[in-house]
């Protein structure tokens, strides 16, 4: 990176952080009377500022634009709001053979690594299946390397609409199947792997989760992030957070219009695994949802039909925050509580004995 872009970049976080940790009088002052949901939870404060900056630079989240040119502008505002860590875990790039190709993926070691094996996180992340990709999330993977002492292996799967749906699912699945037969190789312990991701990569990894049932080395984990579980758009949080929180109905709808070939495979379990028959028989859980997130409700009907299932599940709700949270870390106070819950949870599920 040039010294310049880069200064300019430290310049714009240091911005953002002090207007954001401003005195709360002021920040009142900005954005006007506190927003509540339908059950009358209040909208964080930070994250109001943070969404009535977003709007007034033009950044809100824009499905129609170009496919590439979206990409490109995710991964470089994720620049901004990403964590910092420090010292950073040391990562590599790799392709690893799939059906038909190969496929990109950012394997993550921390620092504390020794001779002994390490647990490993299969992470796959968010974007609608249509954006996001190694640069995204790659603060997030070295928080979550260093905090969770594991291996984390990102996962570059393939994006709509270039690729629909089942391609992220292959990939998904193929990923993690490698993974588990050559953790060794890279000083993984194949017996203690978790998968993980945030709103679309929830969603693959909660459809890994589940396809993975029988093979013999299957997750001992799952972190799901907002996961989508539900193509059908059918709960109430979908009609109560239309817009004006991030991720918005327009949106939505045209992500699943790239990602899907059919209105049929809205209810195709591997699609939305909430509507899945039988959701025994899959490893703990942790699920993680926002208050003000149209996808809130599906991320709750998941976890409780986990937990019927007899899967032991944590839910944590999250009442003030908004889609898109966990890459918020580096800004937002309740942002960055929800990240450290989700590291924590999968360093206890991957560090059993201490």
């Amino acid at each position: 990176m040039d010294a310049l872009p880069a200064l300019g970049l430290e310049l714009q976080r240091r911005a953002a952080y002090a207007l954001l940790h401003a005195p709360p009088r002021l920040l009142r002052a900005l954005v006007g009377p506190e927003k509540r949901s339908p059950e009358g939870h209040v909208l964080d404060l930070q994250m109001q500022v943070l969404i009535y900056i977003n709007e007034r630079l033009g950044g809100a989240l824009d499905a129609t634009e170009d496919p590439v040119e979206a990409r490109k502008r995710m991964d470089e505002g994720s620049r901004l709001i990403t964590p910092r860590v420090s010292p950073a875990p040391a990562h590599e790039d790799r392709r690893i053979p799939v059906e038909n190709g190969s496929l990109p993926v950012r394997i993550y070691t921390p620092p504390s690594a020794g001779s002994a094996p390490l647990p490993v996180v299969v992470f796959f992340h968010g974007g609608g299946f249509s954006r996001g990709s190694l640069v995204s999330h790659h603060g997030e993977c070295q928080g979550l390397a260093v905090k969770a002492e594991a291996i984390v292996v990102a996962v570059d799967y393939r994006l709509a609409p270039e690729h629909r749906f089942p391609a992220a699912v292959d990939d998904a699945l193929a990923a993690f199947r490698w993974v588990a037969e050559h953790a060794a190789t890279f000083g993984g312990d194949p017996t203690r792997i978790a998968v993980a991701g945030d709103s679309a990569g929830g969603n693959l990894a909660a459809v890994v989760a589940r396809e993975t049932r029988g093979d013999a080395h299957k997750p001992v984990f799952q972190l799901l992030v907002y996961p989508a579980t539900d193509m059908t758009r059918s709960l109430p949080s979908h009609r109560h957070f239309r817009e004006g929180f991030f991720l918005t109905e327009a949106s939505i709808n045209i992500f699943l219009a790239a990602y899907l070939n059919s209105e049929a495979e809205q209810r195709d379990p591997r699609a939305s695994p909430l509507l899945a028959g039988d959701h025994g028989g899959q490893p703990p859980a942790m699920v993680l949802t926002a208050g003000f997130d149209p996808l809130r409700d599906e991320g709750d009907a998941y976890a409780k039909a986990l937990a019927e299932a007899g899967v032991p599940v944590e839910h944590r709700s999250y009442e003030g925050l908004i889609h898109g949270f966990f890459n918020m870390s580096a800004m937002v106070d309740a942002a960055h509580h929800g990240f450290d819950d989700a590291a924590r949870a999968l360093r206890r599920a991957l560090h059993p004995l201490g």
